[in-house]
């Protein structure tokens, strides 16, 4: 007989959603380690028995994280990468140098991102949050797709933000040459694109025993808030509070807000489910769960998510045959 179904909320932790469950001989892969969510996450995982492999901008920083959850864990099956998703030549780099050393990864979790930068361009031209958020993380899953369907069932996690509700992706101008730059309209599609990416490969990777999920965090004051200031960070509550009920909005820990991306890349009420967009450690979507807000329309749109693949695979200069 099946276990019965578990239940959580928005004030579930890490630990909480990982507890009775053994990931030993499971491969987890963690973008934007050092800190905040991405370094929560690794902790959590090791301590259930994956092996993680933490990537970073920054090495030495995450290796100092890394050595500071061996400590707490007891795992010596943590490794640390260098990765910046903003640099295509570093997505390859490192997706051949992880193809080389594991065969299989049952979890590839999306979390890495830049919020409300100024604006700044790839050496490409690319704008940068766009680049970063969506572009990175759409070739890293694509080159490691084979891992992924080599240990079906797989799951790829993206992490978005209720922020993608700023702003659809804006095809005809994606990277700003044309229209002002706005900050928070760039990351709204970056985090837009994030969904879309969730929904077209699991439209593709489905049948391999590979499921795709979108999710928002929550509210969380990490590292991810470095660009921003006293009048951005005012704004962001504002915004927190109209979305939320009763006008208050709902701060959560480090350890709740890693919450539910392990529940999206673990949890088995999940099992042959996908393309879906989660939040509070519940799946959410058009029709929100109940002390959520749900996701944009444009977010869930399978002919978008076609068209945003397209141009990703246009942009990119290649084509990924994963149907």
């Amino acid at each position: 007989m099946s276990p019965a179904p578990r239940s959580f909320d928005r004030t579930a932790t890490s630990d909480q959603v990982l507890e009775g469950l053994d990931l030993s001989g499971r491969v987890a892969l963690v973008t934007g380690a050092s800190s905040g969510l991405g370094a929560e996450t690794a902790r959590a995982l090791a301590a259930r028995g994956a092996r993680v492999v933490m990537t970073a901008r920054d090495v030495a920083k995450a290796e100092r994280i890394a050595e500071s959850i061996r400590s707490a864990t007891g795992s010596r099956a943590i490794e640390v990468a260098e990765l910046h998703l903003e640099q295509p030549a570093s997505v390859r780099a490192f997706a051949k140098e992880f193809l080389a050393r594991h065969r299989a990864l049952q979890m590839l979790i999306g979390n890495a991102g830049v919020m409300g930068c100024p604006l700044q361009r790839t050496a490409e031209g690319w704008e940068m949050q766009f680049a970063t958020n969506h572009l990175g993380h759409f070739l890293l899953g694509c080159l490691l797709a084979p891992a992924l369907r080599a240990a079906a069932p797989a799951r790829v996690v993206s992490v978005s933000s209720a922020g993608h509700g700023i702003s659809p992706v804006v095809f005809e101008d994606v990277h700003f040459e044309r229209r002002p730059y706005d900050k928070w309209s760039a990351y709204g599609q970056s985090k837009s694109a994030n969904v879309l990416f969730a929904v077209a490969l699991d439209r593709r990777l489905a049948a391999h025993g590979v499921r795709a999920f979108a999710l928002h965090p929550g509210g969380i004051v990490t590292e991810l808030g470095r660009h921003l200031g006293p009048e951005d960070l005012a704004v962001i509550r504002a915004r927190a509070a109209e979305r939320a009920p009763g006008g208050k909005a709902f701060w959560k820990t480090v350890e709740q807000g890693a919450a539910t991306q392990l529940f999206a890349a673990t949890a088995p009420e999940l099992d042959g489910r996908g393309g879906l967009y989660l939040e509070d450690v519940q799946v959410s979507g058009l029709e929100p769960c109940p002390l959520g807000a749900g996701c944009s329309p444009w977010a869930l749109d399978p002919e978008a998510a076609e068209r945003l693949w397209a141009l990703s695979e246009a942009t990119l200069g290649e084509r990924f045959g994963l149907a």
